[in-house]
């Protein structure tokens, strides 16, 4: 069977000295260096692929030091405390003796509780209702999704006249692959940068931190499969060169999976 494009992408290497060792990806480059989802998901994959690993992903923050170079870089994942339930970990990713990544993530034991999804999936059309975007945008990591925008996709037209920064869409990865752990967190930050939605204008941008939680467990993540996610997301204030978007991903059936908030650099 073909190695799907992503997990050639996220995978790593165990080296002697506790560390993993890994490799950017061509098929997930961005305009400079590599889409942070990836980044995100090759230091989340650090910590599955732990021995002293307990439980699963509840939350991912990671901070972006640097864009990375094209080769390869080592991860650096330690459980700062194990708890009963409950692991606290510290990720560090390094290129050429630099720091490039900074990282926290908590995983856990998940157990039945009283249950309620407060934020409901948003009523759409079907993602065949939906056509695909318009041409090929000339980055790679798109091309590794399929993307259906409902509202809010990439401006067709240049020219300052967006007004609201909302996006709704269809999306799984391309090929379609079974959903996991490590491709939601990848697709947890598949948005463009909200300031090009908002603005309709081209302006330099970069991820600065992103935190994803976790509200699905594996089974919930099976019965997904490779199906279609709906994604939305939304600016809250654009300000000093700065601005946040908070973003949430349902599953075909209605599941809500994850919800992410990031705060980007912008520059005039």
């Amino acid at each position: 069977m073909k190695t799907h494009p992503f997990d050639k992408a996220i995978k790593l290497a165990a080296q002697d000295d506790g560390t993993w060792l890994g490799h950017t990806s061509a098929a997930y480059g961005n305009m400079v260096g590599p889409f942070g989802g990836i980044t995100a998901a090759q230091a989340l994959n650090a910590v599955l692929c732990h021995p002293d690993l307990l439980g699963e992903p509840v939350s991912l923050t990671v901070n972006f030091a640097a864009a990375l170079s094209d080769g390869e870089f080592s991860v650096q994942a330690r459980a700062a405390r194990t708890n009963r339930s409950t692991q606290h970990w510290i990720i560090e990713m390094l290129q050429a003796g630099q720091t490039v990544l900074t990282a926290t993530a908590v995983t856990a034991l998940r157990r039945e509780t009283w249950s309620v999804d407060e934020e409901s999936m948003p009523a759409c059309p079907l993602p065949d209702d939906v056509p695909l975007q318009k041409g090929v945008a000339p980055i790679e990591f798109v091309k590794r999704y399929e993307l259906r925008p409902i509202v809010g996709g990439m401006p067709e037209v240049w020219d300052a006249s967006g007004h609201s920064s909302l996006s709704q869409l269809w999306v799984r990865d391309q090929p379609p692959r079974a959903l996991d752990f490590a491709s939601l967190c990848a697709i947890a930050d598949i948005f463009f940068p909200r300031v090009f939605i908002r603005r309709s204008t081209h302006v330099p941008v970069g991820t600065v931190s992103m935190t994803v939680y976790f509200h699905a467990g594996a089974e919930q993540l099976a019965k997904t499969g490779d199906g279609y996610l709906l994604g939305q997301a939304r600016a809250q204030a654009f300000r000093n060169g700065f601005f946040d978007q908070t973003s949430q991903l349902w599953s075909h059936n209605g599941d809500l999976l994850v919800t992410t908030h990031q705060v980007v650099y912008y520059k005039e």
